[in-house]
């Protein structure tokens, strides 16, 4: 008698099912079989894997570096000579300054907006004068003449002088950068050199009018007497004096803090696109694509084509030596030949099948008769040679080489046959 199984005595494997039996109902199918390690396709999907798991990561840590730049380069960015912005081109410091001093600062963006903050205490300064279309130079006029304060006008060219200051005209650019007061206003005594020659140069014939620095004999820096009210127009050559970047230079620190900073109140006008004029403005305003783009953004769309370039130098196919290639088919001369005339005969193309047999019949027998290769084809020169060969009876050789257009398929086949036969003849004589 046998007696019960010990739980922890080794059992033998079960036996495997024979064919065609059906498994227990509730037991799991066996595992397929892992691959083995050396298997061609696995390690040919893992390097595919990798390969790309690397191009994504690069892709992810191009694309945050130009993020970051651009956020970092274009998050103070307001534009040109605006008081809010660090940019080099910008005009925050002058702006701090002042402040410090006292002066009220607003900015405004369209003509109606400085012209109502217009007053005798205070400086209105026009950054951008020829962005102005004819309405908003009319009322930038009327507050020059009604606010009794000062008014500067920044580089003004002689399509925006003609209505905001009358009796001026520019004289050309200026060939000093850094000219000397040359006049007696205070402003420009204490300040000494500053950077008002890199602009417009200016002349007018008002006899109340005070020129300072002068270059070339012309003044880039004009203060005129405007209204009855006791203001001022300031035209100023250039705006380099009230740059982030050359504040510091010379006296253009001096010289800007005393033109803006002489009331206690100052509007800074900044013309927006609303406030041109398409069909007036001037065609030095006309910028190219990449003068539109912020600065910011600039550095990011050159990352962006470094980045394009360098990947497809990588990705490029690399163009080696030739190599040849075996054709999975070889196809027999004969076989091509008789699939051609197949096609001649669907399309029923006995024209050009007659042409095609005849031209190699005339190239062949001029070889064999001594006739040129450049008068195979020339009736008088081929026949007679030809028929001076021939041993048999007289035969039309003109016909047969240069005739008509056989009317069937069983006339082609003839023409064929004869056209064997006469070149068969010539060899043989």
């Amino acid at each position: 008698m046998t007696g019960p199984t010990d739980p922890a005595a080794p059992t033998a494997p079960a036996a495997p099912p024979a064919s065609g039996a059906r498994e227990p109902e509730g037991t799991a199918p066996l595992p397929a079989p892992a691959p083995a390690p050396g298997d061609p396709d696995v390690d040919a999907r893992t390097r595919r894997v990798r390969r790309i798991r690397r191009a994504l990561t690069a892709v992810a840590v191009l694309a945050a570096g130009v993020i970051a730049t651009a956020a970092l380069n274009s998050g103070s960015h307001h534009g040109y000579l605006d008081p809010r912005t660090t940019d080099p081109f910008g005009s925050r410091a002058v702006a701090e300054l002042l402040k410090e001093r006292g002066v009220s600062l607003r900015v405004v963006t369209t003509a109606r907006e400085a012209a109502d903050a217009a007053g005798p205490r205070t400086t209105l300064l026009v950054t951008d004068p020829d962005r102005l279309g004819a309405t908003q130079r009319g009322v930038i006029r009327s507050a020059i003449d009604l606010s009794g304060g000062r008014t500067v006008l920044v580089a003004p060219s002689s399509h925006s002088l003609t209505e905001l200051s009358p009796g001026v005209q520019t004289a050309g650019d200026a060939d000093t950068e850094h000219p000397a007061p040359g006049c007696t206003l205070p402003a420009a005594t204490s300040a000494g050199r500053a950077a008002t020659g890199g602009g417009l140069r200016y002349t007018t014939t008002l006899p109340a009018a005070t020129a300072c620095y002068p270059s070339g004999g012309d003044p880039t820096l004009l203060v005129l007497p405007t209204g009855p009210t006791g203001g001022d127009t300031v035209l100023l050559g250039s705006e380099t004096i009230l740059l982030n970047e050359s504040l510091a230079d010379e006296g253009n620190a001096s010289l800007a803090l005393q033109l803006l900073g002489s009331r206690p109140n100052l509007v800074w006008y900044l013309p927006s696109l609303a406030d041109s004029d398409p069909d007036t403005a001037p065609s030095g305003e006309d910028k190219s694509l990449l003068e539109l783009v912020p600065a910011g953004w600039s550095w990011a769309l050159l990352q962006l084509l470094v980045a394009a370039v360098l990947a497809a130098l990588w990705r490029a196919r690399r163009l080696g030596p030739l190599v040849t290639e075996k054709l999975p088919v070889v196809i027999r001369a004969s076989e091509a030949t008789e699939g051609r005339a197949r096609l001649y005969r669907k399309a029923d193309a006995r024209d050009r099948a007659a042409t095609v047999l005849r031209a190699a019949t005339r190239e062949r027998l001029a070889a064999l008769v001594g006739v040129p290769h450049t008068q195979a084809h020339d009736p008088a020169a081929l026949a007679p040679a030809v028929s001076a060969r021939l041993t048999g009876e007289p035969r039309d050789v003109t016909a047969l080489l240069f005739g008509t257009t056989p009317s069937d398929d069983a006339a082609l086949v003839a023409l064929a046959d004869h056209l064997d036969a006469l070149e068969r003849e010539v060899r043989t004589s």
